[in-house]
């Protein structure tokens, strides 16, 4: 590459066919994400972007979050509150989570016991091309020996 050339850090265009721009902003919360274990609010995430002295806007990473999921990036689901939290998971096909109502804390399960539920309950009432979210809320050990001890 020539002295002074910008490499193209454009992907390739997506399935939609719309190509994504690599922001310096988009390119800090996919850095960020990459940094976190447990999914994230927006409003979190943009907290921990302005601790890192990053310049993005809320609404900027609000965009850029749901650009991520509409990619498969990141999944998204919603919280006991109902808001749409954010994470990087390390599993690229279809799981599921288990999420500590407490402290956040996420852990990827595959569940073929509910995939072979959700295709025969399906099929059961002539359903095709069946999509499912399956997302169990609870107390992680740690939290629950928290709550054991009093301390929660």
């Amino acid at each position: 590459m020539p002295l002074g050339a910008k490499a193209d850090t454009t992907p390739p265009p997506r399935a939609g066919g719309k190509e994504q721009r690599v922001t310096k902003q988009r390119r800090a919360v996919s850095a960020a994400l990459d940094e976190l274990n447990d999914f994230v609010s927006t409003q979190e995430l943009y907290r921990i972007l302005q601790n890192q002295g990053v310049s993005v806007s809320l609404a900027t990473a609000y965009r850029i979050l749901q650009s991520l999921a509409d990619e498969g990036l990141v999944d998204v689901l919603r919280n006991g509150e109902g808001e749409a939290v954010y994470r990087r998971c390390a599993v690229t096909g279809h799981h599921h989570h288990l999420l500590c109502r407490n402290c956040g804390k996420a852990v990827e399960v595959e569940a073929p016991a509910v995939e072979t539920w959700a295709a025969r309950t399906a099929s059961e009432h002539g359903f095709t091309e069946v999509a499912h979210t399956v997302e169990i809320f609870g107390l992680c050990p740690d939290c629950t020996a928290l709550k054991a001890a009093g301390k929660l």
